[in-house]
Parts: C-alpha cells; sequence; structure tokens
C-alpha cells in the first residue's frame, strides 16, 4: 500500500509494546531519512522529516489509545490497557516538542491524564 512516507518508520521505532532509547530513536529516524534522501525517494530538511515523523506518530498513538479502549470497553478485552501508558507517554512527549501543540498538550495532561491515573 502507499501511504505516509513515516508511517511504518514510527510503527517500528515507536511501537506501542516497546519502548527504544530516545537517543537511538533520533539516530534511526536520521539514518533513514538520509538513505530516503540518497534513495531520491524524498527532497526536504532533517528537520521537516522530524516533524513528519513527530506528527505521524501522535495521528498513531491517539488511533490506538481509542483502539485499545474500545478494546476493553465494547469488547470485553481489557489486555491492551496495560499498554496505555507508552501509548499515552508518546502522545504527551510529542505535543510538549511543538508550540502549536502546547493547548492540546495542557488538555492531554489536565483532562485525559488524570482519568488514566485513577483507572489503570
Amino acid at each position: 500500500m502507499v501511504g505516509a512516507i513515516t508511517y511504518d518508520l514510527v510503527s517500528l521505532l515507536k511501537d506501542c509494546y516497546i519502548a527504544w532509547p530516545i537517543p537511538r530513536v533520533h539516530e534511526w529516524v536520521q539514518h533513514y531519512h538520509q538513505r530516503l534522501l540518497d534513495a531520491g525517494l524524498i527532497d526536504c530538511s532533517a528537520q521537516q522529516f522530524q516533524r513528519w515523523f513527530d506528527f505521524m506518530g501522535l495521528q498513531r498513538h491517539l488511533k490506538v489509545l481509542g483502539i485499545f479502549s474500545r478494546l476493553s470497553l465494547r469488547d470485553n478485552k481489557p489486555g491492551y490497557l496495560k499498554d496505555i501508558p507508552l501509548t499515552f507517554s508518546y502522545a504527551l512527549n510529542t505535543c510538549s516538542a511543538y508550540e502549536e501543540l502546547a493547548d492540546f498538550h495542557l488538555f492531554l495532561n489536565t483532562q485525559i491524564k488524570p482519568v488514566l491515573a485513577e483507572s489503570l
């Protein structure tokens, strides 16, 4: 399938079940960006590519948080709830890194995080 150039990379490096060391993730993202440049598949700065990676990750993690919640609430499969803290932390970290996401970061911290703390 054809999709966002960062989707598979986010899926591997910001997996909902394993946390890689952040400096290592940055190295892998930079290396992948360079390989795409060398192959002529993209023409963007490392900063722009990082932004695409981060925003794709945020979108993906918000979707997954909804899926994990649905699996527990509707489908009576609470096993995925244990994976919410890592997935949520990815979303929080991304929001904290971008000024335009400051309001969303505040919302996640003040409205969602306390509810998660009570329910997990």
